[in-house]
């Protein structure tokens, strides 16, 4: 059966690839500690020698939007064409071309529906900076296939805190009983206190760091009680009108399966708290 031998949960800012690449004088003063910050998150990746990647993110509007918005989708094409013109323009990112895993995509939508998750399913998705931000931090050779699953944290109505729970649980269970030799890390991005377009955007800080504290503390303990008793629908519009991304998080708090993470760190940047989380179920050598 297949192996699990890292699981990730991280931010994804879209800006870091401009920043890390600038030259000396043009970048801003945080970059340094952001760049080492994710070199040393990169090595949980590497550590963990994995052979494919689950990259959990979500569609912002680009191809999924109010006309047809699946809550949960799996990507099953063999290449995945990744970023959109609007992600070169604002943010530098490149156009890539993503190496997709079709019979793992086949075996996890099969399985998934059987155990009670009817995803939705795309032969022709195209990605945006929530796979591919992940990818440019750990993994920037890019040159693992990936199954990538769309998750809905935009367009109420979106699924409650516990299915995003139930869902990472399910997803663990269904990648160990995979019947493959292959090495898998799960990759989930999202967000923490996150306002986008509205007056706390461009704080010296997170719109609220208060919940990211909370946040951080819940994620790094595997602290999953505590959070679904605190967080709700509602309750992620208080602190920022963009922190539904936190339900991202949830969902690999739930493949982790409630434990403590074993590295854990953050930075306070401009607008947002950057957090970096990894486990390894199998020990570190598995």
């Amino acid at each position: 059966m297949a192996t699990i031998t890292a699981i990730l949960a991280t931010t994804h800012h879209p800006f870091f690839y401009r920043a890390s690449t600038s030259p000396p004088e043009s970048r801003p003063d945080f970059t340094d500690e952001w760049v080492r910050k994710v070199e040393a998150y990169r090595e949980t990746l590497t550590k963990a020698k994995p052979d494919v990647l689950v990259m959990v993110g979500s569609d912002h509007f680009h191809q999924l939007f109010y006309d047809n918005m699946p809550q949960f989708l799996i990507g099953k094409a063999p290449f995945y064409n990744a970023n959109y013109y609007n992600e070169e323009r604002e943010f530098g990112l490149p156009r890539m071309l993503l190496k997709g895993h079709e019979a793992f995509s086949a075996y996890l939508l099969r399985a998934g529906l059987d155990a009670g998750f009817d995803f939705a399913f795309s032969n022709e998705l195209h990605v945006d900076h929530s796979i591919t931000c992940p990818i440019i931090t750990t993994r920037p050779q890019a040159d693992l296939p990936i199954v990538p699953i769309y998750t809905n944290i935009f367009a109420p109505p979106m699924p409650q805190p516990q299915r995003f729970v139930q869902l990472g649980r399910t997803l663990r269970r269904l990648i160990e009983a995979w019947p493959s030799e292959e090495r898998v890390a799960i990759i989930g991005t999202g967000h923490l206190s996150l306002e986008l377009g509205g007056p706390r955007q461009f704080g010296p800080h997170g719109p609220d760091p208060e919940f990211d504290r909370k946040a951080v503390a819940w994620i790094a303990n595997g602290d999953i009680e505590g959070a679904l008793r605190e967080v709700t629908l509602d309750s992620l519009w208080e602190p920022g009108n963009a922190t539904h991304g936190f339900l991202d998080f949830m969902l690999m708090m739930g493949v982790a399966e409630g434990a403590k993470a074993d590295y854990a760190d953050t930075l306070d940047l401009f607008h947002t708290m950057e957090a970096y989380f990894t486990w390894y179920p199998n020990g570190v050598d598995a």
